[in-house]
């Protein structure tokens, strides 16, 4: 008995994000939109199935070459980059600084941020053509880890940063209708957090398995604080280990733990980021002192 057209083959959404034109979010825009072709007819049904081997399959006009290799990086976005690949205000974005880095010789693979970090934010973000993992990775379901370094201004008491451990309530950032026109308020998810630098604007330690627009910056507004600064240094098993501006390929290994915290798995990173001693300024072991042979001194 012969399979049904519309059970055979991938949906097209998928096909798109793993051949690297989009994210698979981004795919299902461009087929409601009328710019996908199978075998010259405009598919515009989120549902539909192809084979990438068998069939035709053209984004604005552009035939598909198959199934793209998919590549993984680890970028030190600096601040005042966007995470985007386009920005109508016309700033730089994380697209054009790895576009230049990689030189007009690299490969033309069309990397998409996983997740987001705002403009005045900085650290580890990664930068990938394959969609499906992006896209796992961005559901919340997911839960994956991420943690940064963040600067506030004055000190937090006591209590309110066993507020922010246990969860608060944050604006969401949308309207409500029905609650005449005012914003919709959230309570965050529990937080990992700890001190890991003193003084009238001290750092902290934050880890998160949420992200939320803005989440860090509001949950600090809440208990009276402004943040002056964030940096994400770790995400699932990742911790930033290249320069700001720098990036670097990921091994098979941080792409298999990747894959492992998308299914909801936990992973926990084997060590810590040089950084967090640096903050911290540990006091370094006092030498054992050297004797030398006649000395009688007592040590």
């Amino acid at each position: 008995m012969t399979e049904p057209k519309e059970n055979r083959g991938e949906r097209l959404q998928k096909i798109l994000a793993a051949a690297g034109v989009s994210s698979r979010r981004k795919a299902e825009g461009l087929i409601l939109e009328g710019h996908v072709q199978v075998n010259g007819q405009v598919v515009t049904e989120l549902g539909t199935r192809a084979d990438p081997d068998r069939d035709h399959i053209r984004v604005d006009g552009k035939l598909l070459r198959g199934r793209e290799q998919h590549r993984y990086y680890m970028l030190n976005k600096p601040r005042g980059y966007v995470t985007t690949l386009s920005d109508p205000e016309k700033r730089p974005t994380v697209a054009d600084l790895m576009a230049k880095k990689r030189g007009p010789h690299a490969e033309s693979a069309r990397l998409y941020p996983v997740g987001r970090l705002d403009y005045l934010s900085e650290g580890l973000l990664l930068m990938t053509n394959d969609g499906n993992l992006a896209n796992q990775l961005s559901k919340a379901a997911a839960g994956v880890e991420k943690t940064y370094l963040v600067k506030v201004a004055g000190v937090p008491s006591a209590e309110s940063i066993d507020q922010l451990r246990r969860g608060i309530m944050i604006d969401r950032g949308r309207l409500n209708e029905a609650r005449s026109g005012r914003r919709d308020r959230v309570v965050t998810a529990p937080a990992k957090i700890e001190q890991v630098r003193g003084g009238d604007n001290p750092w902290f330690e934050l880890t998160l398995i949420e992200g939320r627009n803005r989440q860090i910056r509001k949950m600090f507004e809440e208990i009276g604080h402004h943040v002056e600064k964030i940096r994400r240094i770790g995400y699932g098993a990742l911790r930033l280990d290249v320069s700001p501006g720098d990036f670097r390929e990921l091994t098979a290994g941080e792409v298999m733990a990747l894959g492992r915290a998308a299914k909801g798995l936990k992973v926990t990173p084997k060590q810590r980021l040089p950084e967090f001693a640096q903050l911290k300024k540990p006091v370094p072991p006092k030498k054992a002192r050297r004797r030398v042979p006649g000395d009688h001194r007592r040590g």
